[in-house]
């Protein structure tokens, strides 16, 4: 029972933290009005917070687990983390888009259909592209495709770590 509640503190903590990063790094793109074209490093500080919390937490279970991880163990705490964040980015971008910018996936519309016709794309082009977009841009379907996309990186990068890290008892003696 202690492992199980090792896990969920774990899991629970840098879920939180990776979400609070990724939510204050869309403030302040907000509060600089570039949240419709963030910055490169915008993505490359999440993507390290990212694999950097998930690892962190992987030793961290090992050292409270006296050395000890399983592969199985390694990918439950990054893929929980990876989904635990995506549900909390989930709900900011419910409060984002209906409270704090409510036209903000008109306006990102709006963007791709210049950005479209900048590239020089036919009339009948652009319509089928933004037809296709409006299909995706449910907020539902947004949060949908944000989870699984998180849990399957949260998976690869535990995977790689928790390959490294795994220790048995077995292998000890």
């Amino acid at each position: 029972m202690e492992n199980q509640t090792n896990f969920k503190s774990i899991i629970i903590n840098n879920g939180a933290l990776l979400a609070g990063i990724s939510i204050m790094l869309n403030l302040v793109m907000y509060a600089m009005g570039n949240h419709f074209e963030p910055h490169w490093s915008v993505g490359a500080i999440s993507f390290i917070a990212f694999i950097v919390l998930i690892v962190l937490a992987i030793k961290k279970f090992k050292q409270n687990n006296g050395g000890f991880l399983s592969f199985g163990e390694a990918v439950k705490i990054g893929v929980g983390i990876a989904i635990f964040s995506a549900l909390l980015g989930a709900i900011y971008n419910f409060v984002f888009m209906n409270f704090i910018e409510p036209d903000f996936l008109a306006q990102v519309m709006e963007l791709q259909e210049q950005k479209l016709l900048d590239q020089g794309m036919s009339e009948e082009q652009i319509e089928a592209s933004m037809a296709m977009g409006q299909k995706f841009s449910s907020p539902l379907l947004m949060a949908a495709f944000g989870i699984i996309g998180s849990a399957i990186g949260g998976f690869i990068v535990s995977a790689i770590a928790g390959a490294v890290m795994k220790k048995s008892e077995e292998e000890q003696y």
